[in-house]
């Protein structure tokens, strides 16, 4: 293979040997034979994000984009030509290739509302945007008497594997708090240490994530029961009970698992819950138990089998408590969850009714066979209907050919075209991630190619969720040979996702991000021929 063309993949490889890995991988930057760097961004430039969910987006966005940005120097007046896959925000100037279809209605914090009953969400900063944006139908705006607490995530680790339990004892002190409070009707907590610490290679910190998990369920659990709550436990997805690849490679992605379904009350010995659940089931049967309609929007069935005003219970108060990425698997073969001492999850299923919930491909709107998200999952629990992934009518569009006849892409491509300035294509590189896929990638390749583009450069960003291990070396190889393939195209940037995908206002680090790809700073690559 011409070095000149996979110079980029081969850097990638020489960083393995280095000891780094894709997630932290820091940035790497094509230079010319002078030194100087390839593909920069420049004024009038083209761009297209094409990664999808949105919500690790925002920030690298704001700073190409926003007017008067002042979270770290920027250039002034770009004046790019921007373009994403979907709404990142809507205050965003940008074109938006896939808009979103409309407010979901009638979902459970919305007519928990409607009947104006109060209730708060409770989890720490990292899982803030699902407890809030996803749960609530991707709405924006917060309904009348519901109440946010979000504990802040510590920021003085760089990896949550050195502090497994993250902010967790300060999230189960005001879910105590709310517990005790009687005039809240309805109480919803994330736990999310299994998800986050889960995505990190380290066996120790994730058992300790596990376990701390549980014995925080625990306090809950027997608070709520003392003030004859009902309590529901559940997750949104799996993750660590699959820790293993068949081959014995560690996979940190998440899972197609099934997660659990447990309810909690002083009184569940006549309660039967049905076996064929999914997690789009979760919101009727949270307005069962309080006594509340479902509306005809929520096609999801309650998963209360003997369904009756004396088995739905008499309290109107529910907790909803989510234990972020905790799945099930029969299996113990790189069953993390189950190597764990999780003695608190061990009573509930021996004590409560319980049953198993779908949480990935088809039950929660994703293609068959692809594994679970937080996105997804609490989309669907608070939606109480399956709605289906923007990736899957991105994957639908390429097939009918309508993707290349978007009027977002075609309006930054030919207005770069039409002024001789470059476009960028800046993105995920994986087939796996929640937030993108190279399928996507390779058709606005193909559709630069269509439109008569000459200058196409390539940012990529790493992550390995549920990737083998050096998988990203292999991934950019694959756009360096569709870009062979095409005659069109250049990675010119690659940096791990620790970097340019954040949410918690970490602007060191997508400063880090900014400066690659406007200013070429990062580790030299050179094309040599």
């Amino acid at each position: 293979m011409s070095s000149a063309r996979f110079a980029m993949s081969q850097a990638v490889r020489s960083a393995y040997r280095e000891g780094k890995e894709d997630e932290t991988l820091p940035p790497l930057v094509a230079i010319d034979r002078i030194g100087k760097p390839v593909g920069r961004l420049k004024k009038g430039d083209a761009v297209i994000f094409y990664n999808i969910r949105g919500e690790r987006e925002v920030e690298l966005s704001r700073s190409l984009l926003e007017a008067g940005f002042d979270e770290f120097p920027v250039e002034k007046d770009l004046a790019l030509h921007f373009a994403t896959m979907i709404e990142y925000h809507k205050d965003l100037n940008a074109r938006i290739a896939f808009p979103p279809e409309g407010v979901i209605e009638d979902t459970l914090s919305e007519i928990i509302a409607h009947y104006r009953l109060r209730q708060v969400k409770i989890t720490e900063s990292e899982k803030a945007i699902h407890v809030t944006y996803f749960l609530n139908g991707k709405n924006t705006e917060v309904p009348p008497g519901e109440e946010r607490v979000i504990v802040p995530t510590r920021k003085d680790i760089a990896h949550f594997d050195e502090a497994p339990e993250m902010s967790i004892h300060a999230v189960t002190e005001k879910a105590m708090e709310k517990i005790h409070d009687a005039s809240y009707d309805y109480i919803f907590v994330n736990l999310p240490n299994v998800d986050v610490v889960g995505h990190i290679e380290n066996e120790d910190a994730i058992l300790r994530a596990v376990e701390a998990v549980d014995t925080c369920m625990d306090h809950i659990v027997n608070e709520a029961l003392k003030k004859g709550l009902i309590t529901i436990v559940t997750a949104d997805h799996g993750t660590v009970e699959k820790w293993l690849y068949p081959d014995g490679a560690i996979d940190t992605g998440h899972t197609d698992s099934p997660v659990p379904f447990i309810y909690v009350h002083n009184n569940h010995r006549d309660i039967l819950l049905r076996e064929d659940g999914e997690l789009a089931d979760v919101a009727p049967t949270v307005l069962e138990l309080m006594n509340i309609p479902k509306p005809a929007h929520m096609t999801g069935r309650s998963l209360i089998e003997n369904h009756s005003p004396r088995t739905a219970g008499k309290s109107r108060r529910v907790l909803l408590l989510m234990l972020d990425g905790w799945g099930e698997n029969n299996s113990t073969e790189g069953n993390l969850i189950a190597r764990a001492h999780t003695p608190s999850m061990d009573r509930l299923k021996k004590t409560y009714p319980h049953t198993l919930l779908a949480a990935s491909g088809e039950a929660v709107g994703l293609p068959p066979g692809t594994v679970g998200n937080s996105e997804a999952g609490h989309l669907h629990i608070g939606a109480g209907r399956r709605i289906y992934a923007d990736r899957v009518k991105i994957d639908r569009s390429i097939v009918d050919g309508s993707f290349f006849h978007n009027e977002a892409f075609l309006h930054v491509i030919r207005a770069a075209k039409d002024a001789g300035t470059a476009l960028h294509l800046l993105g995920i590189v994986s087939f796996f991630s929640s937030h993108g896929s190279l399928d996507h990638l390779f058709a606005l390749m193909d559709l630069a190619k269509q439109e008569g583009m000459r200058d196409v450069f390539i940012h990529a960003m790493l992550g390995r969720r549920g990737e083998l291990p050096e998988s990203g070396a292999n991934y950019i190889e694959k756009v360096e040979r569709k870009a062979e393939e095409i005659n069109l195209g250049k990675v010119v940037s690659v940096i791990g996702r620790y970097w340019s995908m954040d949410r918690e206002e970490n602007w060191d680090r997508i400063e880090k991000t900014y400066r690659m790809l406007v200013y070429g700073e990062g580790t030299p690559v050179t094309e040599r021929s």
